[in-house]
This record gives C-alpha cells, structure tokens and sequence, in this order.
C-alpha cells in the first residue's frame, strides 16, 4: 500500500533514471581487446583502472574527461614497450566518444516520475562533474517533474545534511532514492533519512558496498515499483 502522506523523495540520475556506466565498461572492454592484441598480460587491468581512479578522483572529481585521464593512464602502463602509439589515441577517442552518446531513459521511469511528482515533492540529487550532468538532465526532459536539481561533487553525510537544513526538509519524512550503496544509501540513512535501494545490473565497482541494515531502508527490483509504495 503506498504511503499517503505527502513524504520529500530524492533520486538519483545516474542508473536509476537512465543507463550510464554501461557505456564505460563497454569501453573498458574495447581497451582490453586493444591490449591483448598488443600482446600486453593485461589480466590485472581493470584491478588497476579501480585503483587509478579511486586515487585521481578525490583531486579531479567524476566525469567521463576525468574517466579518460584514469583510463589512459592505466593502459600507458599496461602497453608493451614498443607499442603502437596509435592505440592511445584510440583509447582516447573510444572513452570521449561516451559523451555523444544518446540519453537511454530505464524503464517506466517517465510514468512513475509523473505519478510521484502527482503525490510527493521530488528533487533530482546527483554527482560528478557539473555540466556534463547538467547536459544529461537536459537531454532527459525529465526536469519538469522535480522541484528542484542538486549537483554534488560528492554524496556524504555531509552533503546530504547540508542539503536537508538548506531545503528545510523533515529526516522523518525524507527518502533517497538510488542504485548505489555507497552514495546513496548509507550516507543518507546515517543523515537520519530513509532510503530506497534500487539495484542496478552494471553499478559501478567504486560505488559498490553493502547496504547497512536499516529499519529505514527498503530494497525494491524496479522503478516503477516505487508506485507500489509512495
């Protein structure tokens, strides 16, 4: 039965509204038959890309620009001596072309989002790199049905708390909606908010963590099951 009172639901963008990191690991693939082709032992390639990124990102943020720097880096390293000088531009073009990719809305997201934002008070909560999601929001037309759309460099605890006492909104009364443990779930939960952990097939392995056990917390296979609940 969905909860009749009016409740404040937060959501996230990225693979909770439409598909995104499948398109980098699509990519990542592509660099791999790139390196074995060169001959290069890239069996601990993606181990290293993980580790690359998680050191670059807390100095260069997210974003598919900040995505190439890591991947370039990491197949530099993993390149023979020798190796065609081509591949590199390649990898390049390959991870920058991400950005022309077409918006792929997830499954019944247009329908909920006009049911919720019917019922609730709706803010699009996001993270990464300014205008690249700013540019994705847009091309989602999904806009209208938020009152509002925060952009975070990164979601915390912190983050979070500060954006509850800028809107003056209730933690008793207040959800976030995403696919990520690590950036959705957990810190909002321990903000004092409730939280709604929608699972996502090709989550992003630096935001994977498991999700804390909470009262507060509820697990549901699809967006469009939100409308069984709110």
């Amino acid at each position: 039965m969905a909860i009749a009172e009016s409740q404040n639901l937060l959501i996230d963008a990225d693979d909770t509204l439409w598909e995104n990191n499948i398109y980098y690991e699509r990519v990542i693939e592509q660099v791999l038959m790139l390196l074995d082709r060169a001959g290069a032992d890239s069996g601990n390639f993606r181990i290293e890309l993980d580790e690359t990124e998680r050191r670059r990102i807390p100095l260069q943020g997210y974003g598919t620009v900040n995505f190439t720097n890591s991947l370039l880096e990491t197949f530099e390293r993993f390149s023979p001596p020798g190796a065609n000088a081509d591949g590199v531009a390649e990898v390049r073009r390959l991870s920058l072309s991400i950005l022309d990719r077409p918006l792929e809305i997830l499954k019944g997201v247009p329908e909920t989002l006009q049911y919720l934002s019917r019922r609730h008070s709706l803010f699009l909560v996001t993270k990464g790199d300014r205008g690249e999601q700013s540019r994705k929001i847009r091309m989602s037309n999904l806009q209208a049905y938020f009152q509002d759309v925060e952009i975070f460099p990164e979601k915390n605890v912190r983050t979070y708390s500060a954006f509850l006492s800028r809107k003056g909104l209730a933690r008793s009364n207040t959800w976030m909606i995403g696919n990520s443990p690590r950036s959705d779930i957990n810190p909002a939960l321990a903000a004092g908010m409730k939280a709604v952990y929608i699972p996502h097939v090709h989550t992003w392995t630096l935001e994977h963590e498991q999700p804390v056990d909470h009262p507060g917390l509820l697990e549901l296979g699809k967006f469009s099951d939100l409308q069984f609940h709110f």
